[in-house]
């Protein structure tokens, strides 16, 4: 029954002058979600709402389990049209809409109404209490109850007449785009797939590093990093994820510099490729699920010297979450199960048995200047045969 959705957003409303902008950003990530159905909804805005207008042949469930993916959606309702807003039309609809839509005819209802047209010759309270009238007087088993209802009508008159009773909450955020691209270095594990989607609800796109380490790590843990870039896909929308051979260089440095300072050394290489291929992928910034004090490489001091050899911005999305808020955000999205996936990557490999939590930046350095012999080239010969598989 239902032809359309009405969808709501929120924050932006508060864009100003640039509303249209980031209204354009969500029409457009909306049209090229719910077009990979195989048919085409038509996706347009009005005065501060987006329609959708589906498709005979549409797939219900897929148009709402895929609208629940797309950031910038506050909220949406599948909705009864009424190509009309002539006032016996909307009396009409509204009770076609009752009688179609509700099995049971005994329940508490409350109306609610907007107009889009400010002219229209019922104000909003008036539309309300004649459509609940006209309820009542064609279905004997509802009553009115405005404190406490068990359903809600709600009816908004526009160029058309849309009614409806569900409100589906949606991701909310920024559409995707609108705030440029950053590189995520993404693991198998539990935070960076998080950390990509909650820079992605800011309105970022993403590409993806992965840093593999054969034979060390198996094909299963890079295949497992591919399907938690799909799990993501579903919100960021398409990644490159760029697949990096970091064998060589891990075991460099393991048989180059103190063991204590590994974890913190073999990371700042990895931000150092990170940011080159980020670089070539026109991003502004990297994006890692880090929080403070999660493990030794994640202590302020740690940070520092990770940050140290960046000229991009680090976003940290996941800075202040402690490590129940991050699993109940990988639950949610559906990446907790393949995270937790017994397949290691490279940085669990080469965990030293008493990293150093509180590295000095100047001894680290220190540290670095035995790699000298080789590394560049080592960096280099990385960047050049990395994979890149297009995910989506």
């Amino acid at each position: 029954m239902y032809k359309a959705f009405l969808l709501k957003y929120n924050e932006i409303g508060l864009k100003g002058k640039n509303r249209n902008y980031f209204e354009g950003c969500l029409v457009n990530n909306v049209r090229n979600t719910l077009n990979k159905q195989g048919v085409d909804f038509h996706v347009y805005r009005e005065q501060g709402r987006v329609f959708v207008e589906c498709p005979d042949g549409y797939d219900y469930d897929d148009a709402v389990e895929a609208l629940g993916t797309i950031f910038g959606i506050q909220g949406y309702a599948p909705v009864y049209v009424v190509d009309s807003t002539e006032w016996e039309d909307v009396k009409k609809g509204a009770v076609d809409f009752v009688k179609d839509y509700f099995d049971d005819h005994n329940f508490t209802f409350k109306c609610f109404a907007k107009r889009g047209d400010k002219s229209y010759f019922k104000t909003s309270p008036e539309i309300c209490a004649d459509i609940g009238e006209v309820l009542l007087d064609d279905f004997p088993g509802l009553r009115v109850d405005v404190h406490n209802p068990e359903k809600s009508i709600t009816i908004e008159v526009r160029n058309k007449t849309y009614i409806f009773t569900d409100y589906i909450k949606g991701p909310g955020g920024m559409p995707v785009g609108c705030n440029g691209k950053a590189m995520l270095l993404l693991s198998g594990g539990i935070d960076s797939p998080v950390a990509g989607y909650m820079i992605s609800k800011r309105g970022v796109s993403i590409d993806a590093t992965y840093f593999h380490a054969p034979p060390y790590t198996s094909e299963r843990a890079k295949q497992k990093v591919v399907d938690l870039a799909k799990i993501i896909s579903r919100y960021t929308g398409a990644i490159n994820l760029h697949v990096v051979n970091f064998t060589d260089i891990q075991m460099y440095i393991y048989q180059t510099c103190p063991h204590e300072e590994l974890t913190v050394i073999m990371r700042r290489y990895m931000m150092r490729i990170a940011e080159k291929i980020a670089e070539k992928a026109n991003c502004l910034a990297l994006v890692t699920g880090e929080s403070i004090g999660q493990v030794a490489s994640q202590t302020m001091q740690s940070l520092n010297c990770t940050n140290a050899v960046c000229k991009m911005p680090v976003f940290r999305p996941l800075i202040a979450f402690d490590k129940d808020d991050i699993i109940a955000i990988s639950e949610k999205i559906g990446s907790y199960e393949t995270s937790v996936l017994p397949f290691e990557d490279c940085c669990t490999i080469f965990v030293a048995k008493h990293p150093v939590t509180k590295p000095e930046l100047s001894q680290i350095e220190k540290s670095e200047k035995l790699l000298a012999e080789k590394i560049d080239e080592m960096v280099q010969t990385a960047l050049d045969t990395r994979e890149v598989i297009h995910v989506k």
